[in-house]
Parts: structure tokens; C-alpha cells; sequence
């Protein structure tokens, strides 16, 4: 180990000693050796210390305490944050954790502020050999960012080129107390393995393993920024304003382009990305479409689907009772196929009956000379067919159809509504 935590960060911060920090604050060995350290500076930078308590494991309240008595004891402010970790999308409780984490970063985050990580080089090579092991590209080979934009600020791994031992030697040479997560030994979690016992059986025959895989993870990093230079103005070009993807143009580019494409489009509209195999079974759908098809692969939350020409990424679809119906006079209504139905403060005079599609439905809409079979309307005005049965439908007191949603009314559904003052709003 050739240069302590507190001498790095000295050198770090030397020509920017003002910007405020916030330290994500675990009470771990690698977070309390980086909060002290920084604390301890000759030259202090503004500093707070941000803890997130997930609620995962019985002893997560007394950790949040054991970070307070910690932060008092260095006169660095400490913001507590609980968050709720949602497990419903699937994929297993460290990317649920880890997804909530990041949110409650972004919400407590301030302008200018920097979010420091103690992600260190050791972490760095466990996160390059788990995305090797995945079948990533250069992007994931790339292993973590040193710096990239969050929230308002910037997040900011200060120590990302320094071993574990210098941060455990810190904590060793100033007796800091700290917490013990038992999620770090759980045999389940994919780091803990390699932590336990790849990492040591690498080091004990490559010495050198660490700078070389951690070294190799920078040259896939500056290979993946040249090449987002290459598919970044085609996932412009590719995209329209409704956030769809051409498909034929997607697939037709090669494939160091078309999946760093796929994944930033996936990221940039809340999905994840898919592994290997599933993106390759995407492409193969897509290839072998008929025009008759609508294609979909779903994976963890994500659903992509292939509709006239141009792929479409969405939350995975749950099943909902499509025979429900209510009589409605305008409250609110939470609808079992997804989102609300509303008339804002209005009441309507008597109920009329909300619904979902169940075939052969027709209305005339305002100003149009002939009555419409629903499928004709749908298919006119490009409405997707996966939205299609979610779309409440409004009936009148004899059962007849006179509004689609806040899509379309018939003139009997407008006189109705303009009495009430107001229109449905159907919030997707």
C-alpha cells in the first residue's frame, strides 16, 4: 500500500477544497474510513453525511443511531433517510435496495453538491468480473464511473483507484467503530462469493490481479465513450418524440452500436436492461415477425413490444379483472387495469356505468356524421393495442356507449359532462 486514505484525499481535494460534499454513510468500514477521513482534513470541505435505512435486516435501527452518535462525535450534520424497498419487479433484493438507495440520493441531493461513494479498487474489480461473468459489453466491462451527473449535483467515488486495505487501515489506525451488514457474508449475494472466495484464491496466484483487471476495466471505458459517440446520434435519429425505437433501423446497426443503443433507450425511459440471451431472443422476435404479431419479451419489470414497425418499452402488464364495472358519478376511481378515472370536483346528476371493452362496442363521436365501431376508431387514431382493453369505457343509464375514456364523446356525453363543468380525465 503505497499511499494512505487521508494523504489521497488531501491530494484530491487540493485544488477544490470548496464544493460541498455529501457522504453516503452506511456505518460500514469503507464509509466511516471516508467520512473521517474527510472530517479530519486540514482543509475541511463543506460536509454532510446522508444515511439510508433500508429496513432489510432487525438490527437497521441501531445502525441509524450508530451513525448519529458517529456524525455528533465529528460535528458533520447526518440526514436519516428510510426508504421502502420494493421487491415486486423481480429482481432479487440487492438491485431493489440498491434501486431505492439511488432514489433517495437523487431526493436529497442539493444543487452544487457532490454525493461521495467509498467504492474502492477492490470494489471496482469485483463489479468488472460480475458484468464479465453477465456477458457485458465494454460499457459494463467499463466497471463504475468516477464522476456522473445525480439529481441536482454530481456523484463523485473519490477513492475508486485506492485498495480496501488503505480505508481498513484507517479505521484500524484511528480505533473507528463501525456496523457489520450480514448481507456481506450471505452466500446467496453474488459479491459475497466473489468476495469470499475468488477474489483471495486470485490474488494468492495473481498477485497483480486487482491493477490489471481494474486497469483493463479503463481501456473498456474509453472504448465505450468513443463508441457512445457513434450510437448516440443514431438513438436520436431513432427515436420519436413518443419515446418509441425503429426497429429495422436498431437492428440493422452492428452490435457493438445496437446494444449500448438498446440499453440507454431501456434506461432513459425507467426500464432495465435485458440480459444477453434476451435481448438476442428480442432480435430473433422481431426478425421473424409476421405482420399479423405483436411480439413482446418481457424481463424483471420491462416489457418491449413490437408495433407497426417501432419497438415500445413499458412496465411488465399485470392481469386485471376485465368484466369489473362501477356505476360512476364522478368521484375518483382507481381502476383495476391501471391509473384513474376522474371528473376533478364535478358530480354528474345520475350514475352512468364505467366498464372495460368487451367487443362489437360502437359510438358516434361529436361532430362525426356516422356511428364508429370502437376497433375502427382505435386503429385510426393509432391507439396501442396493449392500451386498448385498459381504456375505460362510460355507458348511460340504457347501456349505451358515449365516452371512450377522455378520448372521444359522443354529443349526448358532452352535453352531460359541459352541465357537470367538467371532462373525465382518464390519468394512465
Amino acid at each position: 500500500m503505497s499511499q494512505t486514505l487521508s494523504a489521497h484525499l488531501i491530494a484530491t481535494f487540493e485544488n477544490d477544497p470548496l464544493t460541498p460534499v455529501v457522504v453516503a454513510y452506511s456505518g460500514g468500514p469503507d464509509s466511516t474510513a471516508l467520512l473521517h477521513a474527510l472530517a479530519t482534513l486540514p482543509r475541511r470541505p463543506p460536509l454532510r453525511a446522508l444515511h439510508v435505512d433500508h429496513g432489510l435486516q432487525a438490527d437497521s435501527a441501531s445502525w441509524a443511531a450508530h451513525c448519529r452518535r458517529f456524525c455528533e462525535d465529528l460535528d458533520v450534520p447526518l440526514a436519516v433517510v428510510r426508504v421502502s424497498v420494493d421487491l415486486s419487479r423481480g429482481d432479487g433484493t440487492e438491485s431493489a435496495a440498491r434501486r431505492a438507495r439511488r432514489a433517495a440520493f437523487v431526493g436529497h441531493l442539493r444543487p452544487g453538491e457532490r454525493l461521495v461513494l467509498a467504492h474502492h479498487r477492490d470494489d471496482q474489480m469485483e463489479t468488472v468480473l460480475l458484468k464479465l461473468l453477465r456477458g457485458a459489453g465494454p460499457e459494463g466491462l467499463g466497471g463504475m464511473r468516477e464522476r456522473r451527473s445525480l439529481g441536482a449535483g454530481e456523484q463523485w467515488r473519490p477513492v475508486l483507484d485506492l485498495p480496501r486495505e488503505a480505508l481498513l487501515a484507517h479505521v484500524a489506525r484511528h480505533a473507528l467503530d463501525t456496523v457489520h451488514d450480514p448481507s456481506n457474508d450471505d452466500p446467496r449475494v453474488a459479491r459475497a462469493v466473489l468476495r469470499a472466495r475468488v477474489m483471495p484464491a486470485l490474488a494468492g496466484l495473481w498477485p497483480q490481479a486487482a491493477r490489471s483487471i481494474v486497469h483493463s476495466a479503463r481501456l473498456c471505458r474509453d472504448a465505450a465513450d468513443t463508441l457512445e459517440g457513434a450510437w448516440a446520434p443514431r438513438l436520436t435519429a431513432l427515436t420519436r418524440a413518443d419515446g418509441s425505437l425503429d426497429a429495422a433501423g436498431w437492428l440493422g446497426l452492428p452490435p457493438a452500436l445496437r446494444i449500448p443503443l438498446l440499453d440507454r433507450w431501456l434506461h432513459d425511459a425507467g426500464r432495465d436492461a435485458p440480459t444477453s440471451a434476451q435481448r438476442e431472443a428480442l432480435e430473433r422476435q422481431i426478425r421473424e415477425a409476421a405482420l399479423d404479431r405483436l411480439p413482446q419479451m418481457g424481463w424483471l419489470g420491462t416489457e418491449v413490444r413490437l408495433w407497426r414497425g417501432r419497438l415500445w418499452a413499458m412496465p411488465r402488464a399485470e392481469p386485471f379483472d376485465a368484466a369489473w364495472e362501477i356505476p360512476w358519478r364522478g368521484e375518483p376511481v382507481a381502476l383495476p387495469g391501471g391509473g384513474t378515472l376522474t371528473l376533478d370536483a364535478a358530480r354528474l346528476p345520475q350514475p352512468v356505468t364505467v366498464r372495460y371493452r368487451r367487443g362489437g362496442e360502437t359510438l358516434r363521436p361529436a361532430g362525426d356524421r356516422h356511428t364508429r365501431e370502437l376497433r375502427d376508431l382505435f386503429q385510426r387514431d393509432g391507439v396501442p393495442p396493449w392500451e386498448r382493453p385498459r381504456i375505460p369505457l362510460i355507458h348511460d343509464p340504457d347501456g349505451r356507449l358515449i365516452a371512450v375514456g377522455d378520448r372521444w364523446f359522443t354529443a349526448e356525453a358532452e352535453a352531460l359532462f359541459d352541465a357537470a363543468g367538467a371532462r373525465p380525465a382518464w390519468r394512465r
